[in-house]
């Protein structure tokens, strides 16, 4: 973790009003975790998040393993370790071995990534480091995805820089059971 606390503390569901609770119970799994506690300190913008959240989890034409192929792969690019947690028990209900989630920290240079996942990572990569899929790392996935599957994969990626961002900054902390960085 980039901080060992957080600077601003999850809010419980007793702090919470009825608006706060509503949205941390809709957005989360089963019990409420530290990202939706912390973001209802600010409920119109949780609420606006969820929106677009919700479309990259559970709307996109992405399929979801490739998904979590790329969440993890900017979760590790930005040492976002309650990220990097959280979707690899995500990645592993999607179709991710615990070899391919390993070896996602080493990047699409690493030995055994078919062709396709290898240019999601690259073009991963390429979002994180420039801002821009290069024209080869393109047209290599647009033999697979159509225009809206590119588009949901540019913003997943995006949507997950953002998330790690918040997540560092704000120094949300692992939720009991997940192992953040450690296998």
């Amino acid at each position: 973790m980039k901080l060992s606390q957080a600077r601003l503390q999850p809010l419980d569901l007793s702090e919470m009003n009825e608006e706060q609770r509503e949205l941390v119970k809709r957005a989360s799994f089963d019990e409420p975790i530290n990202i939706f506690k912390t973001l209802a300190h600010h409920p119109k913008l949780l609420k606006r998040w969820l929106v677009f959240a919700s479309h990259v989890m559970n709307k996109s034409s992405f399929p979801d393993r490739e998904r979590e192929l790329v969440i993890l792969r900017i979760g590790w690019l930005c040492q976002a370790e309650y990220e990097w947690g959280q979707h690899v028990v995500i990645g592993r209900k999607a179709g991710l071995t615990e070899e391919e989630i390993e070896r996602i920290k080493s990047g699409p240079e690493a030995e055994g990534w078919s062709d396709l996942d290898r240019n999601l990572l690259r073009a991963t990569d390429e979002l994180k480091n420039e801002a821009f899929v290069s024209d080869t790392t393109w047209n290599e996935l647009k033999k697979t995805y159509d225009d809206k599957q590119m588009m949901d994969f540019i913003f997943a990626v995006g949507n997950y820089n953002l998330v790690s961002m918040a997540l560092n900054s704000l120094g949300v902390q692992l939720d009991p059971g997940l192992n953040g960085f450690k296998p």
